[in-house]
């Protein structure tokens, strides 16, 4: 039994030092791939993956054509180019436009004074911003102005009263960030809930403010302060409700706040459509629960790199706020058409992200391959000359030797 023993561990050895033998003849020298252990190992985290844990395959549920999916201007940002922050309330506005001056590796960087909100962002050599937004020129087009306002209030204070023939030939390049409709309906009502009134808001459509008849206040007071969440969903004035579908959309479609003008239905459709067709021709768009990913598109995009990376929060006041599954309904339903922006929104955004990215990879494997063609004919041509110098050499020896 002992011998059979012995036998056994000696055959085990001796199969041992064999498979030592083959792999040193296989893979020579500490570089074999068969030896890096680490490979067997998970891989190191893509900094871009999906920050809300959703699953790394992604499936599309829109067709988007790769015009829409491709996103790259030619931003001249000495030129008379104009990016244009449509900041809606409550969406990680405030946090995004900080890091567009404060945040981004320019020539002539944004110039920041303590205990001032705006910053200076001129263009190089230029006294002329390249920047429409909150912290660069303030609320010029009045608190949150949308995209109704914006597209007509932008040109004529950028370039005052010249004449629309004299006027440069700008690119108005506009971009916005969008957030789960549930928390940021929540994240609202928190906010008014303090004290907020965004009375400052002009609601211009047309050439008017709407009159107290088309926009009720939910109010009487100087304020909402201290109002319930009850409250706060029981107005039926509320511009919370569906506010990222109406910032968007091209209110003069409809009879801006007029409601006679068409039946409900064919109003809310005419919203939604406009504010999905306004999202995809923007130059940009992110998502407040995609801050990474946020910030990768708009460096693609406008090739502007950020100095520090953007961070996912994922506590927030409205994440605080505890809400039965009926109360979440209700939110739900109050912002159906946000609810059905944001799926189309997030899917169009996911969608370009992956196009990016393939792109990317692309673009790096065209560049390798470049390489190794580079390479294989560098060597070919020093092989060339090389057997051109030894022939040479045998010809000169054999004609000292005669």
């Amino acid at each position: 039994m002992e011998e059979r023993s012995s036998r056994l561990l000696l055959a085990l050895v001796m199969l041992f030092l064999f498979a030592v033998i083959v792999l040193q003849y296989v893979c020579p020298g500490s570089e074999c791939p068969l030896l890096r252990l680490h490979a067997f190992r998970p891989s190191r985290a893509d900094p871009y993956r999906a920050e809300d844990e959703t699953p790394a395959r992604f499936v599309p549920r829109f067709n988007f054509s790769a015009r829409d999916l491709l996103r790259r201007v030619d931003f001249n940002i000495k030129g008379d180019d104009l990016i244009v922050f449509l900041h809606i309330q409550k969406t990680g506005g405030t946090t995004f436009g900080r890091h567009l001056v404060r945040n981004i590796q320019l020539e002539q960087p944004c110039e920041c004074r303590a205990g001032q909100k705006k910053c200076t962002c001129h263009r190089p050599g230029k006294r002329e911003t390249w920047l429409f937004s909150r912290f660069s020129t303030g609320w010029s087009c009045g608190l949150h102005a949308d995209w109704t306002e914006l597209t007509n209030c932008v040109p004529a204070v950028v370039d005052g009263k010249t004449e629309v023939k004299r006027r440069p030939s700008r690119n108005f390049y506009y971009i916005t960030i969008l957030r789960d409709p549930v928390s940021r309906y929540l994240s609202e009502w928190r906010h008014v809930q303090r004290g907020a009134t965004w009375k400052a808001s002009l609601h211009v459509c047309d050439g008017r403010s709407p009159t107290t008849e088309e926009l009720p206040s939910c109010y009487t007071g100087d304020d909402w302060s201290g109002c319930s969440l009850k409250e706060f969903m029981d107005c039926p004035y509320n511009l919370a409700n569906n506010r990222q579908v109406r910032m968007l959309s091209d209110l003069s479609l409809v009879g801006c706040y007029n409601l006679s003008v068409m039946p409900e239905e064919q109003r809310n459709k005419v919203l939604l459509d406009s504010a999905k067709e306004n999202l995809k021709r923007m130059a940009f768009f992110g998502l407040t629960e995609f801050q990474r990913k946020t910030q990768y598109l708009f460096e693609k995009t406008f090739n502007m790199n950020f100095i520090a990376p953007f961070t996912q929060y994922n506590s927030t006041r409205a994440s605080s706020v505890e809400i039965d599954e009926q109360t979440q309904k209700h939110i739900e339903t109050l912002n159906f058409l946000d609810m059905e922006l944001y799926d189309y929104a997030k899917d169009l955004f996911l969608q370009r992200y992956q196009y990016m990215r393939q792109k990317e990879h692309q673009e790096a494997r065209r560049k390798r391959q470049e390489q190794r063609k580079m390479l294989k004919a560098k060597q070919a041509h020093n092989k060339e000359q090389s057997d051109d110098n030894a022939t040479t050499d045998y010809i000169g020896n054999v004609e000292r030797w005669r």
